[in-house]
Parts: structure tokens; sequence; C-alpha cells
């Protein structure tokens, strides 16, 4: 798996979800299928009138998600930037032209008054596949954005017992001194964190720092 397959399957799904904040701070999702795809980027189109396009004019930050017919779970989080003015025409006519349907709601010179193309660049992807047994989760950092580990890490004070391992649905946990996650098959559902005897396990915070 890698960013060019994920953004091909995000494709597959077609309509994706987007996530933003408003300007009260409560979280708004709208479904969005005006989408384009370039190997290392995500273009699409909105209305400049909407909430949506205000809300990133004035942040940016959004989330996407896509959920394919396998139980893969895909989830893009970056910064939505305006592409630039003298490109916007030809990004609003790359998605007009593979969307035909588009052309019923904003006929003819309607869609360049009205609308206005983004493009996310830099951020990263969560994929998460619930259809294969481990299941199967990695993170892909694109163009300049960071990858943020997440989970569940086994320190030192491990005494063996075993426990983790026990509770674990995913049976992610590899025995020695001290036990060990395989992270890309861990649910970081927080069983093993939750019995430990030993205060072992720790939780990965934003940039990389267990507690």
């Amino acid at each position: 798996m890698d960013v060019q397959t994920c953004l091909k399957k995000l494709e597959y799904v077609g309509v994706l979800a987007f996530a933003t904040v408003d300007k009260d701070g409560a979280p708004q999702i709208r479904n969005i299928s005006a989408i384009h795809y370039e190997p290392d980027r995500m273009v699409f189109f909105t209305a400049k009138g909407k909430d949506f396009c205000r809300e990133l004019l004035a942040d940016g930050r959004v989330q996407v998600l896509g959920y394919t017919k396998y139980k893969e779970m895909i989830r893009l989080a970056g910064r939505a930037v305006p592409v630039p003015g003298d490109e916007q025409e030809k990004w609003i006519d790359t998605i007009f032209a593979e969307q035909p349907y588009l052309s019923n709601v904003y006929p003819g010179d309607t869609r360049k008054l009205a609308g206005i193309v983004f493009e996310i660049r830099d951020g990263q992807i969560e994929y998460f596949n619930l259809g294969v047994n481990p299941i199967f989760r990695e993170s892909y950092a694109i163009g300049a954005g960071n990858v943020t580990k997440k989970g569940y890490v086994i320190s030192a004070r491990c005494v063996g017992c075993g426990k983790c391992l026990k509770n674990c649905p995913q049976r992610c946990i590899e025995p020695g001194m001290p036990y060990a996650i395989r992270q890309e098959n861990c649910l970081h559902c927080g069983n093993c964190f939750a019995v430990c005897p030993a205060g072992a396990v720790e939780r990965i915070h934003t940039g990389g720092q267990a507690r």
C-alpha cells in the first residue's frame, strides 16, 4: 500500500465525506464528489457562497474519509488551499469533464462565476483494513506532510506476564522482554493498556511520545 494506491481507492469510492469546523467550533461534514485526483494530491470544486468554502478559506484544515466495499477505511488529513488563480479555469474544466452531472447543477459559465477549486497537497493518509485477519493499518505522508504516530507501545517495565497478549483481540502482541506490539495489526482498542499490572503499556501521543 502507498499514497498513490490510497488515492486511487478514494477515487473508486467516488463520494467522500469532508469534515471541517465552523466559526463556532462545531464539526461540519459534507459529501463531496466533484473531485479530481493527481498521483500526489486531491483537487476539488465547491461554490464560493457555501459555508464549506468559507470554512476552508478561514482555516483550511480538513479531513476526508472514504470507506470501500472491502471494509477499507482511508482518511486523508491535510490543509486545503485554493489552486492559483491562473489555474482555476483549467481545473474547473477538468472536474466538470470527469463529472458530467455537474453541468446540470452549474450550466454554462455559471460554474466559473460560482465555483472555486481547492487542492490538498500536504498531509497524511491513514489506511485501515478491517476486512483481513489480522487487521492492517498504516499511515503515509503526502508532500510536506508528517505522519502522526498513534496507538500503544510496551516499555521496559514489562514483567512478561502475558496478560496483554491474552486480551488482545488481534493477537498482535509478541512475547519477549519487553513484549512488543505489531503496530500494523493493532486496533488501538486499549485492552493491553487496561489490563497491564505493571503499567508498562503506554499510549503514544502526538509527536510520537509515549505516556
